[in-house]
């Protein structure tokens, strides 16, 4: 696809016949590098604004502290967890949580300075599965994943924020994808974590089940099978993957996904640099908003996932004009809402501002460029 192509996606909303047709539509990956974005002058201009604010804040790192900090402030609360929790708490989907205390919403979150107010939402966050391998009544298609959105506008993506799958959930994770019409997931772990204690020993935690990788080529789980059409690695240390998946039985074309792992990202951390995290956001700008929600998850589906949500939906808001993407406060406000600790540490939240800035400037020289050509 043309990154001119690329660009009409940011720059206009969809309608409601063209998004059905969108999503019905197949759309061919490459593991070629991703084309630049051609920006129209009213995109540079919002681009070169909001650079301009963003390159501010970050001379001042003691305002970026002060707002991680009011973040912090307003972070849900373990007493609150049992009324706010109660579908993932429930004894038949204890167990296909990762980690006890990060759990998907029932309840919808007004956060205000002081407080956190639950009112009943009939689970509008909180993805919800159709029946799978699990057909309890009471699990009420419980996955620990949510739904995160800032506009309702079809040239904004919208993202699946979930946990690393746990083996008897990966059935569950792939009825997700299909179910929601998916095209991409991006992973922002690797499998495995090895630690060193005391230069001594050595032992391992596992971030992350096995749900993709095959020699294979093929993987079946339950009623559901998955093909790698191709693998290809990139400078910027991506691993791609071009899968399908279906049901074993169906008659419909196989959904294609592009599946991103970025196995570089420490837990509870930041990358060295901003350039493999900007490369994942590069290969989804010629993904149309409209196909489906882009899945990402690392571990807990929070620090990382929440991290890569805020850089990459700031950008894409910045690109068609709305300047309120600058207060980096309301959109990590606004996801901790939809899904807790959304962006875990402060260093993670002024990575957001760093890789921000530095995919502005990219967008910004390279518009530049091709204008003096």
């Amino acid at each position: 696809m043309a990154a001119a192509s690329a660009g009409n996606h940011l720059s206009s909303s969809s309608s409601s016949s063209s998004s059905a047709a969108a999503a019905n539509k197949p759309f061919n990956f490459s593991p070629d590098s991703p084309p630049q974005l051609h920006l129209s002058p009213d995109q540079l201009r919002h681009c070169t604004d909001a650079l301009r604010a963003f390159k501010d804040k970050l001379q001042t790192p003691q305002e970026i502290h002060k707002e991680f900090r009011s973040l912090q402030s307003n972070r849900t609360r373990v007493l609150d967890m049992k009324s706010s929790c109660s579908v993932a708490l429930d004894s038949v989907n204890y167990s296909k949580n990762r980690y006890s205390n990060i759990l998907p919403y029932s309840l919808a979150h007004l956060v205000g300075h002081n407080h956190i107010e639950l009112i009943a939402s009939d689970d509008r966050n909180r993805v919800v599965l159709n029946p799978c391998n699990d057909y309890r009544t009471s699990a009420r298609g419980y996955i620990n994943a949510s739904f995160i959105e800032t506009s309702s506008s079809g040239s904004i993506s919208r993202f699946i924020a979930t946990q690393g799958p746990l083996p008897h959930t990966f059935e569950d994770f792939w009825e997700m994808i299909i179910q929601y019409r998916c095209p991409v997931i991006v992973v922002l772990t690797r499998l495995v974590d090895n630690h060193n204690v005391l230069n001594c020993m050595d032992f391992k935690t596992v971030k992350c089940g096995d749900y993709f990788q095959t020699e294979d080529i093929h993987r079946e789980f339950g009623n559901i099978c998955i093909a790698t059409k191709w693998i290809s690695s990139t400078d910027t240390n991506l691993i791609l993957r071009h899968m399908e998946v279906n049901y074993k039985e169906s008659e419909e074309p196989p959904l294609s996904v592009l599946h991103i792992q970025y196995p570089g990202w420490p837990d509870q951390g930041v990358p060295k640099n901003t350039h493999s995290v900007r490369e994942i956001l590069k290969r989804t700008y010629n993904v149309p908003p409209t196909l489906g929600p882009i899945v990402v998850h690392c571990s807990a589906g929070i620090g990382r996932t929440g991290t890569y949500c805020t850089i990459h939906n700031t950008i894409q808001r910045v690109l068609v004009g709305d300047m309120s993407a600058v207060d980096l406060v309301k959109t990590v406000t606004l996801f901790r809402s939809q899904r807790m600790g959304m962006v875990q540490t402060a260093e993670q939240y002024r990575f957001c501002y760093e890789a921000i800035v530095d995919e502005l400037e990219d967008l910004i020289s390279e518009s530049t460029r091709q204008m003096v050509i």
